[in-house]
């Protein structure tokens, strides 16, 4: 029988050890939140390798290494109104509630039923379900009635930011998505600064599933990536 608890451990160590794991908050969420608990169960022997994984309907849960990127990226803080685009298995909203705690929230959306159900319960099972709300539809419209919101992630390859993401994040606040095609992505780190404008800085290049819907690709070119 695998010890996920010793597993999870030497994992994060190991993302330490590789400079791509810094922020205290995010340590102290990939060792409480347990991978294992968000993979179908055939593959709970590999959620503590660093490679994506994968979750059916042809997507993946992103390796280790890119939520702890992408969650340092975002810093999420106590209290704040967290937008996710993509909940997949919901391990990516079960580290954003855990930094966020019982005074913030995470609202989901997820485009694929199937896969919203299986985040919820996999978020009842973690008991992470009372600060995530799982939503299915078009991520790329964002989420209007819990707008505005202090930070935004989309957890897969846009175009561009959708413009409906712009207008649901509050001034001040933080979007972190993939903008490219399906061979040049890189991750995008952009600052609300007006109603209308956002300030970028670019990440490291990276690879996710497009982003489909109205403001991203249309489903006709999924296959394309």
């Amino acid at each position: 029988m695998e010890n996920f608890n010793r597993l999870r451990k030497e994992l994060v160590k190991r993302l330490i050890s590789e400079g791509l794991l810094r922020s205290e908050k995010v340590i102290k969420a990939m060792l409480k939140v347990p991978r294992e608990e968000f993979v179908p169960k055939k593959y709970r022997s590999y959620a503590y390798h660093d490679t994506p994984l994968p979750i059916g309907y042809g997507q993946t849960i992103s390796a280790p290494h890119m939520v702890a990127i992408m969650t340092e990226a975002l810093d999420p803080r106590s209290g704040d109104k967290v937008l996710e685009i993509g909940t997949g298995s919901g391990y990516q909203a079960a580290i954003i509630a855990e930094i966020v705690g019982d005074e913030g929230h995470v609202w989901s959306i997820e485009r694929i039923r199937e896969l919203a159900d299986f985040a919820r319960e996999n978020l009842k099972r973690t008991s992470y379900i009372r600060r995530v709300t799982v939503i299915v539809g078009d991520g790329s419209k964002g989420y209007r009635p819990a707008a505005p919101y202090d930070r935004i992630i989309v957890t897969a390859a846009a175009p561009d930011i959708p413009k409906p993401l712009i207008d649901q994040l509050r001034i001040g606040g933080r979007i972190v998505v993939p903008v490219g095609d399906r061979y040049n992505q890189r991750l995008v780190i952009a600052t609300k600064v007006s109603k209308d404008r956002v300030k970028r800085e670019y990440g490291i290049p990276c690879i996710f599933v497009p982003l489909i819907g109205k403001y991203g690709f249309r489903e006709s070119e999924e296959g394309d990536f």
